[in-house]
């Protein structure tokens, strides 16, 4: 395969056999594995964080020690999620206190971006590019060879199911697609550490399952997963452990577990939209798991309400899948996310 230029003058894979693996692209990986190993126990530890905006309290005495593995950031917004997050990219530095990812500190912030993978929330992508422009020129950037880029792209994103969307226009990809983008240039240098702002959003039950499979494979090679979100449900089925934040302090951290024995008797909302919502909810009243069900009132959509989310979520797909269900979001209704976040924050004050 190699890179012709079109007529619009972008470049742009042609059409032809695999690419074979780079040994430039095969030395950064062994390199990042020989870098993980070295720093083997080291972790991403937090002494004493704060960062303030002005007067504004962004997160406050933040200790923290983060190992390999997934951990989920927990909280509605404004809790100082986002604060940490870019905290640990270097993307900002604490007013006090002090931050170090696999013995780096953000005074080396050449060497510790090699390291670290970053998506964020919100799409922020350069006009005109391809899926496959938008990956290969960031590595280049990055300072990779046209041959190991080339490559790597591929790789990413076949990671992502995006092979037979490679060239179309960013623009044009659905929702779910242009999450998937942002996660494949976040995981397209082999990073060691992957922040993840609000991954799973917008992804339709299938898409969700095979990205939380890729999450777990990465879990199995010793990487680093710092999750972001407000849903609980999906930090239950990822996380190794969770941090919950509020107000922009830690309210509480550890095994999820422990999460899920405050939220046992509080319902989970979900919000789903799709071609046929009147058919949808006559199918789901027949889950017995299912405490309720009602067209939204846009009409395009059904908000269920649950108890067992795992279960639910495994029998919308089963569903989905057998009545051709055209879907376009599942999400959890956010005025009910907030509820529950509340509820938990309650459960820790009457605890305590």
């Amino acid at each position: 395969m190699s890179l012709e230029t079109s007529e619009s003058g972008a470049l742009e894979p042609t059409v032809g056999s695999p690419v074979s693996p780079d040994l430039e692209s095969e030395k950064a990986r062994r390199e990042g594995s020989s870098f993980q190993k070295a720093h083997e126990g080291q972790g991403i530890v937090f002494e004493n964080v704060s960062r303030f905006y002005g007067e504004v309290l962004g997160v406050n005495r933040i200790n923290l020690r983060i190992e390999p593995g997934i951990t989920g950031l927990v909280g509605p917004n404004g809790s100082g999620k986002s604060t940490l997050m870019n905290l640990l990219t270097g993307l900002l530095r604490p007013t006090r206190g002090t931050l170090k990812v696999l013995g780096l500190t953000l005074d080396q912030p050449q060497e510790l971006f090699r390291h670290i993978g970053y998506c964020s929330q919100f799409d922020s992508f350069p006009k005109g590019l391809t899926g496959y422009e938008f990956i290969y020129s960031f590595l280049r950037i990055h300072g990779f060879a046209h041959g190991p880029a080339q490559t790597m792209t591929w790789d990413a994103l076949g990671k992502v199911s995006l092979e037979d969307a490679a060239q179309r226009k960013v623009a044009g990809y659905s929702k779910g697609m242009r999450q998937r983008i942002k996660l494949a240039q976040a995981i397209s240098h082999q990073p060691t550490v992957l922040v993840l702002d609000e991954p799973l959003n917008g992804l339709d039950p299938m898409a969700r399952a095979e990205i939380i499979s890729l999450f777990k494979e990465f879990r199995e090679e010793g990487k680093f997963l710092i999750i972001s979100s407000h849903i609980l449900h999906e930090v239950d089925v990822i996380s190794d452990r969770v941090v919950l934040l509020n107000s922009g302090y830690v309210v509480a951290e550890g095994e999820i577990h422990g999460v899920r024995d405050e939220m046992e008797e509080h319902p989970m909302q979900v919000l789903i939209r799709c071609d046929r919502p009147a058919e949808l909810a006559a199918e789901i009243f027949r889950f017995e798991y299912v405490a309720g069900a009602q067209i939204h009132q846009d009409r395009q959509g059904v908000l269920v309400s649950t108890r067992e989310p795992a279960r639910f979520f495994l029998a919308l797909n089963d569903l989905v899948v057998s009545k051709g269900l055209l879907m376009d979001s599942v999400r959890p209704a956010d005025d009910d996310v907030h509820a529950l976040y509340e509820y938990l924050i309650e459960g820790e004050g009457r605890s305590s």
